[in-house]
């Protein structure tokens, strides 16, 4: 698979099954209904999961413009896939919010609160506090960014002779388990302020979905808040990879 095509599946897929559980949890009538943030947390970090365990073979499962531009700023990927990594992403994504529309079509249409109904495609503050918002979105995406710079594969030493060489130690589907984790500590820890986008992509294609389709006393996109979730999470990434590279 073409790297350019795993990273739209793989956004895509991570949309359709985050953006899935939040329009599970906050539209009425469905089985998932007022779950609460627990439930909103943990699909979100299986999402995470299962999107990087079908595609990491083939693109490195980045899924995410801040994670592209963090391992480009680190050194560890080539500046010149980063702005086709990052079309494929936000394509996705707008793909994968409009499944979730298709998919849960009748529930929008007994939703009476557009807010709830945006809330399944793109970000917002609890608070209304700009400065404060775009600080929680960069911590949160340093966090992000700075553990997947810093992980390591497992392996063993294996003596040749006088020397030795490092062996990975291949963990296939289960190598996703970290990331998913980490998203899921963020969401826990520190996503109650802005609803953690730490993902460009992940919040504007499905703004952009969101205001394309036909979506039943949908309201409107909030795109005074738009820019927050963009701008906090590419500084954050850009952050964890100076201090990655400070700490070489």
């Amino acid at each position: 698979m073409h790297p350019y095509i795993a990273e739209f599946a793989g956004t895509a897929l991570l949309v359709l099954l985050g953006n899935g559980v939040v329009a599970n949890v906050v539209l009425r009538q469905t089985k998932g209904h007022a779950g609460g943030w627990i439930v909103i947390t943990a699909g979100w970090a299986l999402a995470v999961f299962t999107a990087v365990a079908c595609v990491d073979q083939y693109s490195g499962a980045h899924l995410n413009p801040a994670v592209t531009l963090g391992l480009a700023v680190s050194g560890a990927f080539e500046w010149t896939e980063v702005a086709g990594y990052i079309a494929a992403q936000l394509v996705g994504a707008m793909f994968g919010a409009a499944l979730v529309f298709g998919f849960y079509y009748p529930h929008y249409a007994v939703t009476e609160d557009p807010g709830a109904k945006l809330a399944t495609f793109a970000t917002g503050p609890a608070i209304r506090s700009p400065v404060n918002s775009l600080f929680c979105e960069t911590v949160g995406t340093f966090v992000l960014v700075w553990g997947v710079l810093l992980a390591t594969k497992p392996g063993f030493s294996l003596a040749i002779g006088a020397q030795s060489m490092q062996v990975p130690v291949g963990l296939g589907s289960l190598g996703a388990l970290p990331v998913g984790l980490i998203v899921f500590a963020i969401g826990l820890s520190l996503g109650g302020t802005t609803g953690y986008a730490i993902n460009p992509a992940r919040d504007l294609g499905p703004r952009i979905a969101h205001a394309i389709l036909p979506v039943p006393g949908k309201g409107e996109s909030d795109w005074n808040y738009a820019p927050i979730p963009v701008v906090g999470p590419l500084l954050g990434a850009t952050l964890a990879a100076v201090a990655m590279l400070a700490t070489k």
